[in-house]
This record gives structure tokens, sequence and C-alpha cells, in this order.
């Protein structure tokens, strides 16, 4: 394995962890990858949400980057656009770097947490707004990425808004707010998406991922949705590790890992 570690302009940074090439393993060379978004409320980004996830891709196969981005123990609130500017640096990044990294360009994933899960869903649903396509001086086409992974995901700015989290955002401007209310900007041509959340999360609604699959499915978006009675919000791999033992829920990882392995042609 080899450790990538790259600054980005703006101030986030983005670690890979990448698998090596090997002369033993020549259908191998290419691999997709991963780009994890940990939660946080966008106001840090959690651990719990970073390097157990990290390692989980990387022993099924794929190049993984973590991407610490821009929050409030960074910057100033409201954020604005700075998360969605630094994630979207990041896939392009990736892109135009993935012959360094033995990556397959067309087959990146993004990974997002809770906020992290609000900023994965924004690199699709909004990678072609005019502030971020204009800023970067790039086509939408170019920062979207190829699979959407969601686990728990803040979607809503609503009556089942996690408020802090788009707050942080959005400040009190009435316009952001409407934009990063993510079911509302859904749109035709989106990439796929797999979605888990718990029934009894009280931090981030389940209706946040019921939203965003109601719109998904009227644009005919492939998707898929796991709901679990149990178990709280920010349970990550549902592991010891993180502190959310849970042997059920931790069954979003295995299905998570078998689905994109389908939407990419990816078997070990």
């Amino acid at each position: 394995m080899r450790l990538y570690e790259y600054a980005l302009p703006g101030g986030a940074s983005l670690t890979g962890y990448l698998r090596q090439p090997s002369e033993s393993m020549p259908d191998y060379t290419v691999r997709p990858g991963v780009l994890i978004l940990p939660g946080g409320g966008y106001e840090h980004c959690s651990q719990r949400e970073s390097d157990p996830v990290a390692v989980k891709f990387l022993n099924a196969g794929y190049q993984v980057f973590l991407l610490e981005y821009t929050t409030v123990s960074t910057a100033p609130a409201p954020l604005g656009f700075a998360p969605l500017l630094d994630a979207a640096r990041a896939i392009l990044h990736l892109r135009r770097n993935a012959a360094e990294l033995c990556l397959d360009p067309d087959r990146l994933a993004v990974c997002g947490f809770s906020a992290g899960g609000h900023l994965a869903a924004s690199t699709a649903i909004l990678a072609d707004c005019e502030t971020v396509c204009k800023t970067l001086g790039v086509p939408g086409e170019q920062l979207r990425p190829n699979a959407v992974l969601l686990a728990y995901p803040v979607i809503t700015a609503g009556e089942w808004a996690h408020k802090g989290s788009i707050a942080n955002l959005a400040g009190e401007d009435p316009a952001l707010w409407e934009l990063f209310s993510l079911e509302k900007q859904v749109r035709p041509g989106l990439p796929p998406f797999f979605i888990w959340h718990t029934v009894a999360d009280e931090t981030v609604p389940v209706q946040n991922s019921l939203l965003l699959v109601q719109e998904l499915q009227k644009y005919k978006t492939p998707y898929e949705l796991h709901l679990f009675t149990h178990g709280e919000h920010g349970s990550s791999t549902c592991s010891r590790e993180v502190n959310y033992p849970d042997s059920h829920n931790a069954a979003w990882l295995p299905l998570c890992i078998d689905w994109l392995a389908g939407v990419f042609d990816f078997h070990l």
C-alpha cells in the first residue's frame, strides 16, 4: 500500500490509500476509487467515519481517498459553497491525476456520512451549479461522481432538517437554504445511489433519506435503499472500534460493497 497526500487549493487535505500495481495481478493495475467524506455537522470531520471506513473499501480492492474538507472548525460560518468546492476540486484532481494514482477516472464513487452525506449528494446533484462551475472553470460533468454512497445523510433543509448542518452552510440566507435542500434539486441524469439509514435516528431523521429516494424514483435514477429498525446516528461501520457495535446494522457495508461491485463491474 502507498500513502498519498495532497493539499488542495482552499486548504482542504486529501489523503489516499493506494493499492500498488503488481505484475502478479495484471488485471488490477488500475482500480475504481472511493472518496470518503466524513460527517460532523459541517463543524468538524469525524474520525469515526474516516480511517475505519477507508480500510473497509481498501480491503475490497478500491483506491481510497479521504477528504478533510472545510468546516466551521477551520473557517467562519456560514461556509456557503466552500465544502462543495473542496469536494469538487478533489474529484477533479483525482481524475486529472488518475494515471499516477492507478485510478479509473470513470469509476469514482463518493461515500458520505451525515453532513458528509449531504456533501456527497451535493457533488452529484449540484455539480453543475453556476458557482461551482464558474469557480473551477470546468463543466459539471467533470465534477460529478459515478456513484454515490450515503450513510444516514443530511438531505433536506425543510421540516426534517438537521438545522445545525444547514445553518453552518447557509447562515440566514433563504436562497441558500432552498438550494441546499437537496431533494428539491434532484434532476435527470444523476449517477446511481446507495443509501442506508436507521428508522430510530433522532439526530438526522430517516425522512431525509425517504425524501431523497422519492425524488430519485420520480426521475428514474437507479438507487438502493436499506432501512434498519434500530441504531443511533453516527454509527459508521457499526463496529466496536467506532463505539457502536451492531452486527445486524453492520450488514450495510458488505451490501454496499457488493452493490458497488455490480455498478462498476469490479470483482476481486
